[in-house]
């Protein structure tokens, strides 16, 4: 089970740092000089070399790439950014759990209608209640984010009153954003549940179970949906790595000040320090949440603890 957990381990640094390294080419290699978008129209050729200096930008590639790893993973200090002048970290700090309270109760609500949908669906394979379902699921998952955004904010904010259409407050301002985060995860969670499902549905301990006489709930719950949870976990990690790596849109729609706008205003801005630190904070979760999956799956699975429990007994014989 460590060598399991220890391999996992060793792939995420791997991924980290080619994450890094990526980032940091393409956005080398990029057209235009931030030293001049930066300093503006009106600065003379002096002060954007001055500005250039100062951001380190007259550097050759791999100085510039050096010093990015070093002052990453040796003094864990991301910069400074270039537009705000403020330590990246600090800002990301700040961001992060306006981020976090869209994620994870988009997650959640993930949880809570798409595996009951994908459940209804597979045991009703073939009826109108599995069409209807899946239909349902089709939608949700064809619609774009910031077009359902939108179409909320007409409804709820402009036409109704309801809700407040962007900032950040108290809880009546997260309502909205968290639905439209959530309506492709629900739809992905549906299907890959019901094609799950389908999967052991027919399965001799399935008819074993029927044989005996068991309530249809217990069938449903107590065998078939633990045999068909490795995808459906995997479909859960994913999903959430995805809410929160792509929360760019859903904060740029409704204003919320979160890491994936921060991450939109450097893009656009070329702001170098804050676009390297929100892709490497993006790679960082979305691996820890592999590593928490592939955790899970050691844990529901028998067959990984065996595989590495057979391949520690035969390096010893």
């Amino acid at each position: 089970m460590g060598k399991y957990i220890l391999n996992r381990l060793l792939w995420m640094i791997v991924i980290i740092l080619g994450t890094s390294f990526i980032i940091f080419t393409i956005l080398f290699f990029t057209p235009g000089d931030p030293a001049v978008i930066i300093a503006g129209g009106s600065a003379n050729a002096a002060d954007i070399e001055n500005l250039r200096h100062i951001m380190g930008l007259d550097k050759s590639y791999l100085q510039q790439m050096g010093s990015f790893f070093y002052n990453t993973f040796i003094r864990f200090d991301l910069g400074t950014s270039w537009i705000y002048n403020k330590p990246v970290l600090q800002e990301l700090l700040v961001r992060l759990p306006r981020t976090i309270i869209i994620g994870l109760p988009a997650m959640l609500l993930n949880l809570a209608l798409g595996l009951p949908m994908g459940i209804f669906a597979a045991t009703h394979e073939g009826k109108w209640q599995d069409s209807l379902t899946m239909g349902i699921a089709m939608i949700f998952i064809s619609c774009p984010d910031f077009w359902v955004a939108l179409l909320m904010i007409l409804l709820f904010s402009a036409k109704l009153g309801w809700l407040p259409s962007y900032g950040i407050g108290g809880p009546e301002y997260y309502i909205m954003p968290i639905i439209c985060s959530a309506l492709g995860g629900i739809a992905v969670n549906a299907r890959q549940t019901r094609a799950s499902i389908l999967g052991v549905f027919r399965e001799d301990f399935i008819t074993t179970a029927r044989a005996k006489g068991q309530k249809e709930r217990k069938v449903v719950f107590k065998h078939m949906l633990p045999n068909a949870l490795m995808p459906i976990i995997t479909s859960i990690g994913t999903g959430f790595a995805r809410i929160v790596a792509g929360s760019a849109v859903i904060e740029s729609v409704f204003s919320i000040p979160g890491v994936g706008l921060y991450l939109l205003t450097a893009i656009n801005g070329r702001d170098y320090p804050v676009v390297r630190a929100c892709v490497l904070f993006f790679a960082i979760f979305t691996a820890v949440s592999m590593l928490l999956v592939d955790m899970v799956y050691a844990f529901v699975d028998p067959r990984i603890k065996a595989q590495y429990s057979n391949a520690g007994k035969r390096r010893k014989i």
